[in-house]
């Protein structure tokens, strides 16, 4: 498949030449991360509502961002899909001073791997 010349494109030629079935659906945690945990609290809450699986953790990853939220959308890892849900998510994040940092899966093997 050809994906676009970008972050989420280059992750997906990677899962492609890992042998990963694009087609098939699954759990995509999407990490945003917050400078407070009264941030991360209300980010996380609007998700919840939304019916997706949210966890927040003091991670300190990013450093001036330390409060990460990861947010469960269970989907076909298509490119179009993953930057739309990535702009809702950095359309939530923004007035909270937060920011998307990555998202990520495990491998679905098409049944032949």
């Amino acid at each position: 498949m050809n994906h676009p010349d970008d972050d989420n494109g280059d992750v997906l030629r990677r899962m492609e030449s890992n042998g990963d079935d694009l087609s098939r659906a699954r759990n995509l945690n999407f990490v945003v991360v917050f400078p407070d945990q009264a941030s991360a609290e209300i980010f996380a809450s609007t998700f919840r509502q939304l019916g997706h699986a949210v966890s927040i953790d003091f991670a300190e990853t990013v450093k001036e961002l330390p409060w990460d939220v990861t947010v469960v959308n269970h989907m076909v890892p298509s490119h179009q899909d993953i930057t739309e849900f990535e702009s809702l998510l950095q359309d939530e994040a923004t007035s909270r001073g937060g920011r998307n940092d990555g998202w990520g899966c495990l491998s679905e093997q098409s049944p032949a791997n």
